[in-house]
């Protein structure tokens, strides 16, 4: 359909992620560090869920939440990086339409899970360090059950709405995607439609859902340094704080580039878009890497 402004409006079949462009010819070789960075991705995660669902003294709700995590950071680079390696070393960047919804769905309810059970092992903590004697009857295995069930339910509410705004899109341009997988904003920047909703949903869901969840992760640990640094034993002392310790590390990990991506894509066109796209792969690996590390 021809519009006023001498635009042919389509529905795209299949996108075409490009890799990072300008660095075609280093593709193979861009690979090999992301390949192996993969494969102890899932070596460690995969590991880490053997030991916890085989072994019986790990059946408690903190191992539970480490488990749950471990599952977000699975479904978070197999998503993504089985795709970029596709790219790289066959230049099969060709993705159909829906397969590319699907991917960018999984990926975003990925980073919302992690931060939802980020958030509950924070919980988890607090009541355990700061009201211990109330531990069990609070944080039972039916309540994490529950808390399981809520990561879920909310990550997918909040990531839905996405593929329904990107469905109303018409596109106009191209169907060549500037990336290794798909991403909610660089679709939507192919569309000759205003996409102001688009960008703004994205701004709104970091503000009152990651932003809140960041807060209130940072009272429960604050709380908890409080509680720590009024135990009367030293070795009680370092014990919580080697826990926290962990926690914080994968915390801080997680939000700092999570937060950076998210308005990166949105307001960051002073960044190169290779190096923009080189963050975003590392963000699918460098945590899920990490977190069997530290919650190991």
């Amino acid at each position: 359909m021809m519009t006023a402004d001498n635009h042919t409006f389509f529905a795209p079949m299949t996108y075409i992620l490009t890799g990072i462009r300008g660095t075609e010819e280093s593709h193979v070789w861009t690979s090999i560090p992301f390949c192996l960075m993969y494969i102890v991705t899932l070596f460690g995660n995969s590991l880490l869920l053997f030991i916890i669902l085989t072994q019986r003294s790990l059946h408690q709700p903190m191992y539970l939440f480490v488990s749950m995590l471990a599952a977000a950071d699975l479904l978070l680079s197999t998503t993504a990086v089985p795709r970029m390696m596709a790219v790289f070393w066959f230049r099969a960047g060709e993705i159909s339409f829906a397969a590319c919804l699907t991917q960018m769905f999984f990926i975003h309810v990925s980073f919302m899970a992690e931060s939802a059970i980020l958030l509950a092992m924070a919980f988890d903590r607090y009541v355990a360090i700061c009201d211990p004697l109330r531990y069990t009857s609070v944080i039972t295995k039916s309540v994490t059950r529950r808390m399981g069930l809520a990561v879920i339910t909310r990550s997918f509410c909040i990531v839905f709405p996405v593929i329904f705004l990107v469905k109303q899109l018409n596109f106009c341009r191209t169907n060549r995607l500037p990336h290794t997988y798909c991403e909610y904003m660089t679709i939507a920047r192919l569309a000759c439609d205003d996409i102001t909703v688009n960008f703004w949903y994205g701004i709104v869901v970091a503000i009152l859902v990651i932003s809140l969840d960041a807060v209130l992760i940072a009272v429960s640990y604050g709380l908890i340094l409080r509680a720590v640094f009024q135990l009367p034993s030293k070795d009680s002392w370092l014990k919580a704080l080697h826990t926290c310790g962990s926690h914080l590390c994968v915390i801080l990990m997680f939000y700092t580039s999570g937060f950076f991506l998210i308005f990166a894509h949105r307001f960051g066109h002073i960044i190169l878009g290779y190096i923009l796209i080189l963050l975003s792969q590392l963000y699918v690996l460098i945590p899920p890497i990490l977190n069997p590390l530290f919650m190991g």
